[in-house]
């Protein structure tokens, strides 16, 4: 099952109203084992690279130089998206998330057992912004010439990102 969330600027995050946020809801069976290097390998083959394994920060933030891509391979969490006025959901194991460029994103609770890998498409390496004064109007120029990434995270060179996205 997949999700799509248009998330707006709320004054404090510009979040994007171009771009969706899409959930992919049980996208990967992690039963085989080594889930980490299972979610590495899918995000690699389809593009999305720079990978990282850990949590997700406990504060609002948000990336106005890069997509990002959660996936989730361990526990559970309540997650925020899109600032205190945004939609709350929670993301468990076999879940992936795709963040556009400058869609705040907070961990409101984790299980003790949580983790994940996040991502980038390739070439795209990104800032860090917490909602403060003076960061825009920087961060709407940077967030409008972030490219599309190549391909679906999850999918490939078919997956339903790109039309959410390209539309």
């Amino acid at each position: 099952m997949t999700e799509a969330h248009t998330l707006k600027d709320d004054g404090t995050f510009p979040n994007n109203t171009r771009l969706p946020l899409i959930i992919y809801r049980q996208a990967i069976d992690l039963s085989a084992g080594h889930a980490a290097a299972q979610v590495e390998e899918m995000l690699h083959c389809n593009a999305w690279g720079s990978s990282w394994r850990n949590g997700i920060y406990t504060y609002h933030h948000y990336h106005s130089t890069a997509h990002e891509v959660l996936g989730i391979y361990r526990g559970d969490a309540q997650v925020q998206l899109g600032g205190p006025e945004g939609i709350t959901t929670t993301l468990k194991a076999g879940d992936i998330v795709v963040i556009p460029a400058g869609v705040a994103h907070k961990n409101l609770r984790a299980s003790s057992d949580f983790a994940c890998v996040g991502a980038y498409p390739s070439g795209q390496y990104f800032d860090m912004n917490y909602g403060k004064s003076g960061e825009r109007p920087q961060a709407d120029q940077q967030i409008a010439k972030v490219p599309l990434p190549e391909k679906d995270p999850v999918y490939g060179a078919k997956g339903v990102l790109l039309k959410y996205w390209r539309n």
